[in-house]
């Protein structure tokens, strides 16, 4: 490589001194006026190039405060006085007209949205459901409402239904018994504890299926469904939510606090 390049420079600056040699007052003179020309062309480049580089820094300085402030020395962040939230969210739940055990102005009112097919609802009224009763003696009034979820409960809806019937007849609690005990959930069982429970066999078979139930159930799913309650059980404790088959212990939490009145 430095072979090639060699004569190639060499050239180029033979024939520069070639051209110089050969009109050396025009040359000269035509140089003299070009640098001149370039002496003013340098100087108003340079004016240029400062005022669009003094425009810039003045544009970027004015459009970015942020950029500036984040430049400054850190220091703490004081954030403004929030007020303070309770952890607690108490909801609206009615009760009025729908099957009920124990006082009416008692303390504490346990709403139950649930479903009889549902294991984890057994578990709950299997393992907690009655102790939680007797620590509270004459202190809670339990409600039950229905929420069969029927995409995966085929009977919870027919379950449902069925209690109903038997509260025509006065006898809700009792069945309500039955179908959590129950390993069978269809209509012959449904009419055999009927039958157990000294029920008028043809008119609780009839209401089986005369629909008078349906649209008091179905209100009941859309309330809860708009609610938020996503999944059975789901308990509300005076309004304040517990969801799922919780032990006794964490019902108490609840309870015992809302018994001092430290939830507001």
């Amino acid at each position: 490589m430095t072979k090639k390049s060699t004569p190639i420079i060499e050239l180029q600056e033979e024939e520069e001194e070639e051209v110089i040699e050969t009109s050396e007052e025009t040359v000269t003179f035509k140089l003299s006026h070009f640098y001149s020309v370039l002496v003013v062309l340098a100087f108003a480049v340079g004016i240029l190039v400062g005022y669009v580089a003094w425009g810039r820094g003045t544009t970027v300085t004015a459009a970015a405060p942020a950029a500036v402030a984040a430049q400054q020395p850190s220091g703490p962040v004081v954030e403004a006085p929030q007020p303070t939230q309770s952890p607690y969210t108490r909801y609206e739940i009615p009760t009025e007209g729908y099957p009920s055990l124990g006082p009416d102005d008692a303390e504490i009112v346990i709403v139950e949205f649930s479903d009889y097919q549902c294991p984890f609802c057994r578990r709950f009224h299997d393992e907690t459901y009655q102790q939680l009763l007797d620590a509270y003696p004459g202190q809670i009034r339990f409600v039950y409402r229905n929420l069969p979820l029927t995409s995966i409960h085929p009977s919870a809806m027919p379950a449902a239904i069925a209690s109903l019937c038997a509260n025509d007849q006065n006898k809700y609690w009792e069945f309500h018994e039955k179908l959590f005990s129950s390993e069978t959930l269809d209509e012959a069982t449904y009419i055999q504890y009927a039958t157990d429970l000294g029920l008028d066999v043809e008119t609780f078979t009839a209401c089986l299926t005369s629909g008078s139930h349906d649209e008091f159930i179905q209100q009941d799913m859309n309330f809860s469904l708009d609610l938020g309650v996503q999944s059975t059980p789901t308990f509300f404790v005076n309004g304040l939510a517990i969801v799922g088959a919780q032990p006794l212990v964490n019902f108490q939490q609840i309870i015992d606090k809302e018994l001092a009145g430290e939830i507001p």
